[in-house]
Parts: structure tokens; sequence; C-alpha cells
């Protein structure tokens, strides 16, 4: 008899984890995180509820981790890790330094606002920014895992533009990024005014040149 190789568990479950991951987005953009149930995930999944429970303790947690998984594969898709690096090796900054500070913030901003219009990105985006109000522990991970990272790149190149004097160099950069990322996200959570380039444009300019009369 010729014997068969022993199935390789670690690429079924690798398999398996993908399809969980895919299961959990899917299902909080056709139904909404209050109807999503660990139950609904494993069916659309092809698995067994107690695999999921085995990885994750709670539909928050699969969530969180796919979502996570989603930015990851977009950033390499894009050419850059979640850190910022460029894939091929060039660790270059996620926000380019072009030497012109607002162009790169535009840029950057309008890249924004193409992921939060994508529906793969909004719906569970939406779901583990509200269960984070909720969710201390889910709204630390999500925070430090997602969010703070990409915050850190606006920082980087603030401190950037303050070597190359553009900016005061008492300007605290993790305040000032606040004057042009807060307002994007209240306005795409709160649906207070559409999400556009010329809104992202004009907070860069407001942020960078003030209101008064110059």
């Amino acid at each position: 008899m010729v014997s068969k190789p022993a199935p390789d568990v670690t690429r079924r479950s690798e398999k398996s984890r993908r399809a969980i991951y895919a299961a959990a987005l899917t299902l909080v953009a056709e139904v909404g995180y209050p109807k999503t149930t660990v139950e609904g995930i494993a069916a659309r999944a092809g698995v067994g509820k107690q695999t999921i429970y085995r990885w994750w303790s709670s539909k928050a947690d699969v969530l969180l981790e796919a979502f996570l998984d989603l930015a990851e594969q977009t950033a390499r898709e894009a050419g850059h890790d979640t850190a910022g690096h460029d894939t091929a090796g060039d660790e270059t900054a996620g926000i380019p330094d072009t030497g012109d500070l607002a162009a790169d913030l535009k840029a950057v901003l309008r890249a924004t606002v193409d992921e939060l219009l994508d529906p793969r990105f909004d719906a569970p985006a939406r779901a583990l920014t509200a269960e984070g109000v909720v969710n201390e522990q889910l709204g630390r991970v999500f925070v430090s895992r997602l969010l703070e990272p990409q915050l850190q790149l606006y920082v980087a190149r603030l401190r950037s533009a303050q070597d190359a004097g553009q900016v005061r160099r008492e300007v605290d950069p993790r305040i000032a990024l606040e004057l042009f990322v807060s307002p994007l996200a209240q306005r795409w959570l709160q649906h207070t005014g559409p999400i556009t380039y010329d809104y992202t444009d004009t907070l860069v300019d407001y942020a960078l040149f003030g209101l008064a009369p110059r």
C-alpha cells in the first residue's frame, strides 16, 4: 500500500483562519455588528463554532484581527508594511517627504478618504470604533495596533518639516496632527458632512496656515 502523506495541519488552520476573517468582514458589512454572531461567522466560514473559540474569545476579537489583517494586506498591495516601510527593502516613511508639507499631507489624507469610503473598510471600522467605546480592552488594542502606528507616521513627517524649518520648533507634532486627522474622523464617524478631497485639502490649509488674515 502506498502511504498517504499526513495532512498539513498548519495549512488547514491557515485556510480556516482566512475563511473566518472573510466571513467576519462580510457579515458585519451585510447585517451590521449587533447581528453578527460567532455562530454566523462559523457557518459562513464553513467551520465549527469551537474552531473560532479555540482562537478567539469573542466576535469582537475575531473582527479586530480580521480588520488588522485586511489593513496589512492593503498596505502590502500598496507597497508598504503597516509601519510605513517599503516592502522592497527601502525603509521610506509611509507619508511622502517631497519637501512640500502641505502637498504631502493632502496626498495621504486623500488616500485616507479613499479608504474610509471603501465598503471593505467602512463597516468593520465603524463597528470596531463603536465597540471600542464600551469595550475598553478592545479599544486599547485597536488604538495601539492600528491607529497609533498610523498617527506616528504623521508625527515623523511633521518632525521632518520642523527640521526643514517649515513648522515651528515648539509645536508638538502629536497634538498638531489632530488638527486635520480628528475632524476627518469625526465627520466620517458621525456623518456630519461629506468626506471629500476638497474637505481634507481644506483641513490641511487651515491647520498649516491658520484662520487669521495674513
